[in-house]
């Protein structure tokens, strides 16, 4: 027996007895849960589909977790303007057991309890925790790591062309103030030169007109 429901915008089958995880609803671990938005429900021999949603259907749980997916980096980045901004995202969820789905026309079903058949050895209970502590130790996922790479490269390629920019601005910056001083000075002791021989001159045509 299964249905289709709709949750935060998206569409899940459902199942009863497994879990489901959906954008982050709000609820202490244990509390329930109730999907009131359903669209399809099935038993295997009837079908009903809703136009959108079937009434008096109703999918029921209970929240098992509150937690948040793995990091993913948000890079922005355009040429020639410097404008980067690299940011890292984790969505939360949350994850539902599904208990019951009723709906008319369906027998309803609980969720069958666990019994010593189906609970899981001590075996399954010791692989299962070490291939848990392996996936939290395995790096980033192989798309967030090409990422990086880029985001770096791209930030080294900028960095690489402001130098290379800079560089001879700098330069010509600078020989042309070394040319100005150059110049500059020459002309400024030119004209001092020349402001004290007229000074003098004109100081001893001062002193032989007195005489005379």
């Amino acid at each position: 027996m299964y249905a289709v429901v709709t949750s935060g915008g998206k569409q899940y089958k459902v199942e009863e007895g497994k879990t489901l995880k959906v954008e982050k609803i709000p609820g202490d671990v244990g509390s329930l849960v109730k999907f009131d938005r359903v669209l399809l429900v099935s038993d295997g021999d009837t079908v009903n589909i809703g136009q959108p949603v079937l009434d008096d259907a109703l999918v029921e749980g209970h929240i098992i977790e509150q937690g948040k997916s793995k990091k993913i980096i948000v890079f922005k980045y355009k040429r020639r303007k410097r404008y980067r901004r690299k940011q890292g995202h984790r969505q939360q969820y949350t994850a539902v057991r599904i208990d019951s789905i009723k709906a008319k026309g369906i027998k309803a079903r609980a969720a069958e309890p666990e019994t010593e058949a189906t609970k899981p050895t001590a075996e399954e209970v010791a692989v299962r925790e070490t291939t848990a502590g392996v996936e939290a130790k395995k790096p980033e996922a192989p798309e967030a790591a090409v990422k990086k790479k880029a985001a770096e490269k791209a930030e080294a390629k900028a960095e690489v062309k402001k130098k290379v920019t800079k560089k001879p601005a700098e330069a010509k910056a600078d020989a042309k103030k070394a040319e100005t001083k150059k110049t500059v000075k020459p002309k400024a002791k030119k004209a001092a030169t020349k402001k004290a021989a007229t000074r003098k001159t004109t100081a001893k045509k001062k002193a032989e007109d007195k005489k005379k």
